[in-house]
């Protein structure tokens, strides 16, 4: 494994939110989160729907393999709590929804696109961009050989989480809420 006291994220990038008609009752809006990575559709494929994969660099373990329509648990790492999801649509490898996430790989060269829309409370949306900014930076490095370890939840802020709520909510024209300034 490679040494997770060299990470720091970059600034925010890659990120944009849907606002008008996106918003619901529920006051969510929609998070939009794009990287390109240098692997494989297949190989990004593998690592978003394998439970060993996920448990390496996502913010939830998965008791069976999203890759099937069906139900599952995601435990989210940050409180441990086992949610029911429903696994809707699988277009292996290009397309994957479950609860409130979509993923779509597309081919881009020899690498993928990917691009995430998360349903997020509004009040929340810069710290899931935050969280996922990290997520995606520690599956970057899962693929290329050279893992670091999840970073999720509380140890997330060991790694710069709150430099980069702020950078999203300023690029999102939203509040960073106070405490995040202070911690």
């Amino acid at each position: 494994m490679t040494n997770i006291d060299h990470y720091l994220p970059g600034p925010a990038y890659g990120a944009q939110v849907k606002k008008d008609g996106v918003q619901n009752d529920t006051g969510k809006w929609t998070l939009i989160l794009v990287r390109e990575l240098r692997h494989s559709p297949e190989k990004v494929w593998q690592a978003l729907t394998d439970p060993a994969h996920l448990r390496e660099w996502a913010p939830f373990v998965a008791d069976a393999s999203l890759s099937a329509v069906g139900t599952v648990n995601l435990t989210w790492v940050e409180t441990a709590q086992a949610v029911e999801t429903e696994v809707t649509r699988v277009e292996a490898p290009r397309m994957l929804e479950y609860g409130d996430m979509r993923w779509e790989l597309e081919p881009l060269g020899s690498g993928t696109r990917l691009t995430l829309w998360h349903n997020i409370d509004r009040r929340f949306i810069s710290w899931g961009a935050a969280g996922w900014h990290i997520c995606f930076d520690v599956l970057d490095r899962l693929l290329a050989g050279e893992p670091i370890g999840r970073i999720s939840g509380h140890s997330a802020m060991k790694f710069g989480w709150q430099r980069l709520v702020e950078e999203y909510a300023k690029q999102f024209g939203a509040e960073a809420p106070d405490w995040v300034k202070s911690v």
